[in-house]
């Protein structure tokens, strides 16, 4: 088996190679990234012997071609991902997201590629104030990064139904852990607190999303390669929903530092209320997730007081 891992040097993409290379010693990895600020080299660092690494735009037909030549699945990370600068300027959104999709499932289609998973977001669906969306229900994203991502995941149905292509599309709730850019809640709290920062929370703080932990997600993903059925899509949640402000509040208990680190800002533009996913579906496939909320905080809060020479340059 030999895999192709698009946005592979990205903080999930590079977990997931890990994860790869720990489970499956015989599956060849071939990682391409285009090295944007997301995509970082040190992710990969520790295992750059074991894969083979092509820097490289999903966007450009022919490099992707090449790469792709004699791949048997390919999984799609590449994206980007970050909802502020999407708002600011959604250009590269459509660009990479969109375009870049439709690049990747052309040459699958003339490379009779044998799998092709497309890794998606929760956010395709907006805001939910009740209940939980499930995979049938209607896309409604609220910003320019979520329309993009819808605009991949409806063109992927559309191939598999024109042309009978071997897609699946995963939408994932709100992933935290190793490797997360520091432009992302989660790492920028973290990293914020650890120099006595004021931690900018929008509105009141009561925006609600589900969390998972990173490599909870990446046994998701490799578990519906294997395991789901083409044609579908899968949501993928850990049941962890928890406001902004409760997560403000225990990254600071974490650290030992005062709320008075936490400071309120306006609310940002089309700023959705509440995520929640039905994952009945993939659970009744036998996966479920392992690492509950509070572990894979304090372990993703230890890694980065560990790892500051990884981050210190990004912030």
């Amino acid at each position: 088996m030999r895999v192709l891992i698009t946005g592979g040097a990205g903080f999930i993409g590079s977990n997931f190679v890990r994860y790869m290379l720990n489970t499956h010693q015989s599956t060849e990895l071939v990682v391409l990234d285009k090295l944007t600020y997301a995509g970082n080299m040190d992710n990969l660092k520790d295992v750059l012997a074991s894969i083979e690494f092509v820097k490289g735009d999903i966007c450009d037909e022919k490099s992707v071609k090449l790469v792709m030549n004699d791949c048997d699945c390919v999984i799609n990370f590449a994206a980007e991902t970050h909802v502020d600068k999407s708002i600011v300027s959604s250009a590269a959104f459509v660009q990479t997201d969109v375009l870049g999709a439709q690049v990747l499932l052309e040459a699958a289609k003339e490379h009779q590629i044998e799998r092709f998973i497309q890794v998606s977001t929760d956010e395709v669906y907006g805001s939910i104030r009740r209940g939980s969306f499930s995979e049938s229900d209607k896309l409604n994203p609220s910003s320019p990064y979520a329309a993009s991502k819808a605009g991949a995941d409806l063109l992927l149905s559309s191939y598999f139904t024109t042309y009978n292509f071997p897609c699946i599309i995963t939408r994932s709730a709100n992933n935290y852990g190793l490797y997360q850019h520091p432009e992302k809640l989660i790492p920028h709290f973290i990293t914020s607190a650890m120099r006595n920062c004021k931690l900018t929370v929008y509105g009141k703080g009561d925006n609600i999303r589900d969390w998972i932990h990173v490599e909870d997600n990446c046994k998701a993903i490799d578990y519906v390669r294997q395991m789901g059925k083409t044609g579908e899509i899968y949501n993928i949640g850990a049941g962890n929903e928890k406001s902004n402000l409760d997560i403000t509040k225990a990254i600071l208990q974490l650290l030992d530092k005062p709320l008075s680190l936490m400071t309120f800002v306006n609310d940002r533009l089309g700023h959705d209320y509440r995520y929640s996913l039905d994952c009945s579906k993939i659970t009744a496939l036998g996966w479920k997730p392992k690492i509950s909320f509070e572990e894979g905080l304090a372990q993703t809060v230890l890694w980065y007081q560990e790892h500051e020479p990884w981050w210190s340059s990004l912030v």
